[in-house]
């Protein structure tokens, strides 16, 4: 349970940092204060997504394996 607890706040932590500069750069470009804005939205995704990467990532893993099995 710990090893899936810190996995789901790295894996999110990294993931919605590097999306959120995207989306952010895409919705606004290099504006003034893009760090501002791109730090604020990284603020309010990674809570989201390390509760859902914890919760849903069991059963993603299990999808992936089934699928991977008749690739």
């Amino acid at each position: 349970m710990k090893h899936r607890a810190l996995f789901a706040l790295v894996m999110s932590l990294v993931l919605t940092f590097f999306m959120s500069a995207w989306v952010t750069y895409i919705n606004v470009g290099l504006i003034d204060n893009f760090i501002d804005s791109w730090m604020s939205a990284w603020l309010l995704a990674w809570p989201a997504a390390g509760v859902i990467s914890f919760l849903f990532g069991p059963k993603i893993q299990r999808l992936t394996t089934t699928v991977a099995a008749k690739f």
